[in-house]
């Protein structure tokens, strides 16, 4: 039997179109982040694995809506979606099957249900999104979008009870991961008519965005990116006390998740002013050492409990 097939019997997913849903969700999911894929599959006890699948196939396809496809036609787009999303949570029923494992997933982890909630009130943040004139532009984008979004996944991981704790660090470390995305994918979003630097920056700098748009390798671009990045850096350093906030068999995956953004910082300050024309990749080499790491270290926790509990059940928030 494969491990997948293993992880929907970890899961309690027996159903067999079900299991096809959450099948066809993983296809999608391993295409996105696939060294992010490769930890949640190697890392997570198995019961929890199929659920990490479903949330995060649901925040891409949604995602997918606000920023896709004809910029006239998004709106209504995700208006049908979430009507659609709405009906389900409603009824408890779905005909989609991006929405089938997530009413599973919502059944087996009812906590989720208040951050799908959360997540489709602020979603239509990033419905217009251009790029920020201020920082405080940057910081309120975190809070209204990139936040509710990490936490359809992040509260799978989340310790018992509702806690501020675990919320205010998860915010710290998607704070530096979506900065990070924003410098290291720059030519991206400037064709897709995005800028993610916030304008005062570029003042602060003196770059315009035509110095960025057309990729002019100047003093004033190499410190900004340089700039833009060590602020990454410095609140990617920031978020590591997640780490011991979440349950031990969450540990591994917070820790490898932290260490792939450090190894993207480190491969995107090296290519510098080239970001302007494609981004930047981390070492193959460095993520294969992070899983083998982390992966010893999930096999050491799996094996050193007594508790007799069935695997997973401490990740549960």
């Amino acid at each position: 039997m494969s491990a997948w097939n293993q992880a929907l019997d970890a899961a309690g997913i027996r159903d067999p179109g079900l299991r096809d849903d959450y099948t066809r969700q993983r296809e999608l999911v391993a295409r996105f982040k696939r060294s992010a894929y490769l930890a949640a599959r190697l890392l997570l006890p198995r019961p929890l694995f199929p659920h990490v699948v479903a949330m995060t196939a649901f925040m891409h396809h949604s995602d997918n809506l606000l920023d896709s496809g004809p910029r006239e036609g998004r709106a209504a787009a995700y208006d049908a979606w979430e009507r659609r999303v709405r009906d389900a949570l409603a009824t408890g029923a779905g005909d989609h099957p991006v929405i089938r494992p997530v009413l599973n997933t919502l059944a087996a982890h009812p906590e989720l249900r208040g951050h799908v909630e959360e997540y489709l009130v602020t979603a239509r943040a990033d419905l217009d999104f251009a790029g920020f004139d201020t920082e405080a532009d940057h910081q309120a984008y975190i809070d209204a979008y990139s936040l509710p979004a990490f936490m359809l996944v992040a509260g799978l991981l989340a310790p018992p009870g509702d806690s501020a704790e675990f919320r205010a660090a998860c915010r710290t470390f998607i704070d530096a991961s979506q900065r990070l995305d924003f410098v290291n994918d720059l030519a991206e979003d400037l064709a897709d008519g995005r800028l993610t630097v916030p304008r005062e920056t570029l003042e602060r700098h003196g770059v315009t965005r035509a110095d960025l748009e057309q990729a002019r390798d100047l003093p004033g671009t190499r410190e900004l990116i340089a700039a833009v990045l060590g602020q990454a850096r410095a609140t990617l350093a920031a978020s590591r006390p997640l780490v011991t906030i979440v349950p031990a068999p969450g540990m591994p995956l917070v820790r490898a998740l932290i260490s792939f953004d450090e190894l993207t910082s480190t491969a995107a300050a090296r290519k510098g002013v080239g970001l302007l024309k494609a981004p930047a990749r981390p070492s193959a080499t460095g993520a294969a050492r992070v899983l083998l790491r982390e992966y010893a270290q999930a096999r050491r926790l799996r094996r050193g409990r007594t508790s007799g509990a069935p695997e997973g059940v401490t990740a549960r928030g």
